[in-house]
């Protein structure tokens, strides 16, 4: 097709009558519109996959939250299934459109070993310590907690590309250490307003979602975020099912409760998981988790919709100060 299209441009241009020089300026002309309309496009779906990628892995916070509050759910058997189901789904998309890849992928060895680190350090970190997070405190907060990726992720751009953090950087930490002082205090340094296991899971969680922006990043380009995300789910979910054995003990939920955990795996891993990585891969790392911190605003209001949460003045000037934080920083 690209072929194709390079044929009819050099037809126009011959149309023309143009001279030599005048044909090479006009086809170097062409092919930066034709790029730059390109890149433009492929923004534009970035920015859209990232933003709806984050509205549902905010309202899979409250899924989760509405499944402790109600139901006798572990928090392990929680994140195992949830990764099995994901993967399982993924699994059977990827056979019926992406088969290559996927064999491509399983036959490469090297790239087998990044997609462990990246289901280990990545998918698992991220969605048990999200879980635990939400447990110990709520999904607003949980979700807020895990925005602090972007400080780790501006962090890791300065030192692969040997510069230092701008001043807009610098205010982004200050601010993001002010927010999460104001969640874990409310202000009052004698008190923590979130328990300190709450706090140190979050923080987890934040880590593992910087490691999913930065590892998979060349096996994005390579296989898809359809691939690279499914497998690593499956995989985490296989692995992680060895230790927790999730069906020696099954919650008692009747139909409202599996539909909350059908919506939190379908839902908030699948299409969340796969649009974020979408968005990384077209938009960069940094942008898309700046068009992610929709995260927090969605999983505050579906929070308090539908379970009724009460935020504090303090936790909203912390949540106000993170996303901010966020702006800053890219």
């Amino acid at each position: 097709m690209a072929l194709e299209a390079d044929q009819i441009l050099e037809r126009e241009l011959a149309e023309e009558h143009l001279g030599t020089d005048a044909v090479s300026r006009a086809w170097r002309r062409r092919k930066r519109e034709k790029a730059n309309a390109e890149g433009e496009r492929r923004a534009v779906s970035g920015v859209l996959a990232t933003l709806f990628g984050g509205l549902f892995w905010g309202f899979s916070g409250t899924c989760a939250d509405f499944l402790f509050e109600n139901y006798a759910v572990d928090t392990l058997w929680l994140a195992c299934m949830r990764q099995l189901v994901s993967g399982g789904i993924f699994l059977v998309v990827i056979l019926l459109t992406q088969r290559d890849k996927l064999f491509a992928l399983l036959r490469n060895k090297r790239d087998m070993g990044i997609l462990a680190v990246f289901a280990a350090s990545g998918v698992l970190l991220n969605q048990l310590g999200y879980l635990m997070t939400i447990r110990l405190t709520n999904a607003g907060t949980a979700t807020v907690l895990q925005c602090l990726q972007l400080i780790i992720i501006m962090v890791y751009a300065c030192l692969t590309t040997h510069r230092a953090p701008r001043k807009r950087e610098l205010a982004g930490v200050v601010l993001a250490l002010v927010g999460t002082y104001l969640l874990a205090t409310g202000g009052n340094p004698s008190n923590l307003a979130i328990p300190f296991e709450g706090l140190v899971v979050g923080l987890l969680a934040a880590v593992g979602a910087a490691c999913m922006s930065i590892i998979p990043a060349r096996l994005l380009r390579e296989y898809g975020a359809s691939v690279v995300t499914g497998m690593g789910m499956l995989l985490s979910g296989i692995v992680t099912s060895a230790f927790v054995q999730p069906w020696a003990h099954m919650p008692a939920l009747d139909g409202i409760g599996w539909a909350a955990f059908i919506v939190l795996a379908a839902v908030g891993s699948c299409l969340a998981y796969s649009l974020y990585m979408q968005g990384v891969k077209d938009i960069g790392s940094m942008r898309a988790s700046l068009i992610g911190t929709i995260e927090p605003v969605s999983a505050a209001v579906t929070s308090a919709l539908v379970l009724g949460t009460v935020f504090t003045g303090t936790d909203i000037v912390g949540f106000a100060a993170i996303i901010v934080m966020v702006f800053l920083t890219v």
